[in-house]
């Protein structure tokens, strides 16, 4: 289920400083509330500029990875006059010295991409949107890398040049190099292709065609699962792991793309809740398409492959396995040889619950396994081996991500919130000895860490509300080495212009009905005494999602603010990072809890002295759009008007790995269904209500949107459209979003004129 991201998609980014100079990782540069205290009036924002090039937030280079010796640093970078398209650059580590590799416009073909690329982009949230090179993956020896643009595979040399390898019949998905470095390999017509660096490709499937698919992730991989890949290499390029997938039982929903120029239909197979998902197969082949087996899944075929993993000497191929009620998920272990399968161990839901899947795991070379668990009620690390589990870390606070693992020093790398909900730290454990985690990071910050696969060194991004996304290379003490990107908000920064008007972000606490602790956050203009502000709303409700924490929130907010708005978001229960009890407070109940805590922060506003009670206003993109529907349903008169982007109207209508995880089934569960739709009271909506979609969204289908519009008027119910032809899920662009929210603010002023 997508996230605010849609229309709030201002990545935190920085500017490239040079490397090598000496500093400490308290030692920041200004802030954005210490600098704009330094300025004059400066310059207003506009709707313009918010979305326009360069980004304000810098251009922060993403995907960045160390070379397998480390002497280089590479990243994808955005064109300064077009934010979207991303070029690949290289930082040496020793010099400092940095340079363009690949310049995306004078490579790529510029052909069209594929529709089965173009849906796995639109699945992947971090690149949906962009152009030119979107991702890469180093050589194992260093010496090359393997950029895909427009389609096609090329292989960039350190000296810049660039050689092709495919020739877009059909496009190139998945492509990797394979771990001994001896093939590249990509998915095309459906079929996984194998080809030896400087040989000729070879297809190891060859019955790839209409419902059958190798070596890709299914729909709800993509999407909800966190999988974009269906094949997996073993070490030394011995064998290859390769799902194979059958959409025949599938129901196919007939999709209509509306856009400007025409209107397209495509008969899409979509796995609504309740009916059938793909048949799913695993098979172990070598890289020659020999010795083929099957892998066993089991007797139940209605099963999801959720994660499939290699030991590392290759012995094993261990494959994660979840019942469609996602109680239960299961480690098997693989003979690749036969294909046999045993379960190593099981993680089952507590009561009333589920299990959710995480990448924060790892094989060691010693055959032990760094694993993550809520067995606790809380995430946390434990180490299984010879049998015997052991935590390794516990208490009230919850692991996010595992950044890396010193097998040689035995010491464990994470990122988790011991420190407090709305902060992100990266910590060390011993594994011989665990005790209480070491912080590594700077306590006011949102974090985040990877590391090379040695561990021997920290990539650290962190940002707060008053300062973009910074870059550093730290030791592993977390002492910084050097600035990757410093991102200092000084003359020649996007923001420094607007910092003057910049406003701090206030952070508090609610209580719940149930005693539970909301955390909201609130940004005011300068308030003048006697005077009241009306206020913008903004909620997503969703469960496994995170909205109010100490990061920085972009230059939306802040244009919100310098228009007289008090922005204003609070974490309801159900939301993540808070444990097993609060977030499945949510289950079998969409639509309760979350709205009540969400309408709890609005009557708490309408009590404050410095608001007026009747114009606040409310929005939500997605299950945040859902929740302005229940909202306004729940509550007339809460809000001054209500804004629904891309809502769910009818979970029915939604996909089935999401939704049966909270939902249930509907055949089984309908009760739960019915009360959870937004369809059945939408009469009662009296509020202003502004409805918008992408008119060719393929994963909150347009349908949930026409359903509600067709409900309203069939009542006489009045309220407001805007839809967008062409666009899917994610509404947004430098000239869209421009339009998008001159239409929202235009809304919300005429309804609350004096």
């Amino acid at each position: 289920m997508a996230r605010p991201w849609v229309v709030m998609g201002f990545l935190a980014s920085t500017m490239l400083a040079t490397i090598g100079s000496p500093a400490m990782a308290a030692d920041s540069p200004p802030s954005a509330q210490g600098m704009a205290k330094e300025q004059g009036q400066g310059q207003p924002l506009t709707l313009k500029r918010v979305f326009g090039s360069p980004d304000l937030s810098g251009p922060q280079p993403q995907s960045l990875k160390l070379s397998p010796d480390g002497t280089l640093l590479t990243s994808l970078r955005p064109r300064a006059d077009e934010k979207q398209r991303f070029d690949l650059w290289a930082l040496d580590t020793r010099t400092g010295q940095e340079r363009m590799l690949v310049d995306s416009k004078k490579v790529g073909s510029g052909a069209e991409l594929s529709e089965a690329e173009k849906m796995q982009r639109e699945r992947d949230r971090s690149i949906s949107g962009k152009t030119g090179i979107v991702s890469y993956e180093w050589s194992p020896d260093g010496k090359t890398i393997l950029v895909p643009i427009d389609g096609d595979l090329y292989l960039a040399t350190l000296d810049g040049k660039v050689s092709r390898l495919t020739d877009n019949v059909g496009g190139a998905l998945n492509p990797k190099i394979s771990p001994g470095g001896g093939f590249v390999s990509y998915v095309r017509d459906q079929n996984l292709v194998v080809q030896p660096l400087g040989g000729a490709p070879r297809a190891l499937t060859s019955d790839g065609a209409g419902t059958v698919h190798w070596g890709e992730a299914e729909f709800v991989a993509q999407e909800e699962m966190g999988r974009r890949t269906g094949y997996w290499w073993a070490p030394g390029d011995t064998r290859v792991a390769v799902e194979r997938f059958d959409e025949a039982p599938v129901g196919v929903v007939t999709r209509a793309a509306i856009g400007a120029n025409g209107t397209k239909t495509y008969d899409q197979r979509y796995p609504a809740a309740g009916t059938p998902n793909v048949a799913v197969e695993l098979y172990v082949m070598k890289p020659d398409g020999s010795g083929k087996v099957k892998v066993d899944l089991g007797r139940d075929g209605d099963i999801y492959l959720a994660r499939v993993d290699w030991a590392p000497d290759g012995s094993a191929l261990y494959v994660q396995r979840q019942n469609r009620a996602q109680t239960v998920l299961d480690m098997l272990k693989v003979d690749p040889a036969t294909g046999a399968s045993k379960i190593l161990f099981s993680e089952k839901a507590k009561p009333n619950s589920w299990v959710n899947l995480s990448d924060a795991y790892r094989f060691l070379d010693d055959g032990s396994l760094i694993w993550t668990s809520e067995r606790s009620g809380f995430a946390h690390l434990y180490r299984l081996k010879g049998g015997t589990w052991t935590q390794l870390t516990k208490g009230d606070w919850v692991v996010m991500d595992l950044a890396g693992v010193d097998q040689a020093k035995g010491r464990i790398f994470f990122t988790g919130n011991k420190d407090g909900v709305l902060e992100k730290h990266l910590y060390a454990v011993d594994l011989a000895r665990p005790s209480t985690p070491v912080r590594l990071t700077e306590t006011g910050w949102w974090n985040g860490a990877t590391m090379d696969g040695a561990a021997s060194r920290i990539i650290v991004s962190r940002s707060n509300p008053d300062q973009p996304t910074q870059t550093y290379l730290a030791d592993t003490s977390g002492k910084r080495l050097s600035w990757i990107n410093q991102n200092a908000l000084v003359a020649g920064h996007p923001y420094q212009p607007f910092l003057a008007q910049h406003q701090a972000t206030k952070f508090g606490t609610l209580k719940a009905a149930d005693g539970s602790t909301l955390y909201y956050e609130m940004i005011t203009p300068p308030l003048q005494p006697g005077n009241k502000y009306p206020v913008f709303f903004e909620h997503y409700g969703g469960p496994h999602s995170q909205t109010v924490s100490r990061n920085w929130g972009g230059a939306l907010h802040q244009y919100l603010v310098a228009q007289g708005y008090i922005v204003f978001m609070i974490d309801n229960r159900g939301s993540a990072n808070r444990g097993v009890a609060f977030e499945s407070q949510l289950y079998r109940a969409a639509g309760t809890v979350e709205v009540e805590d969400q309408l709890l922060g609005a009557r708490w506003l309408k009590e404050q002295p410095f608001v007026d009670p009747k114009k606040i206003v409310t929005y939500g993109w997605s299950y945040g759009g859902y929740m302005t529907l229940k909202m306004l349903e729940a509550a007339p008169g809460v809000f001054a008007a209500g804004v629904a982007g891309a809502p769910v109207t009818k979970w029915e209508l939604y996909d089935t790995h999401y939704t049966e995880r909270y939902m249930g089934d509907p055949k089984k569960d309908a009760k739960a269904y019915a009360a959870s739709s937004a369809l059945t009271d939408a009469v009662k909506i009296k509020d202003p209500m502004l409805l918008i979609h992408g008119m060719s969204d393929d994963n909150v289908f347009f349908e949930n949107s026409t359903a509600l519009a067709a409900r309203m008027q069939a009542a006489s119910t009045p309220f407001e459209m805007m839809f967008y032809p062409g666009f899917t899920h994610r509404v947004g662009g430098p000239q869209v979003g421009e339009h998008l929210w001159t239409t929202i603010l235009d809304f919300y002023r005429r309804h609350t004129e004096d």
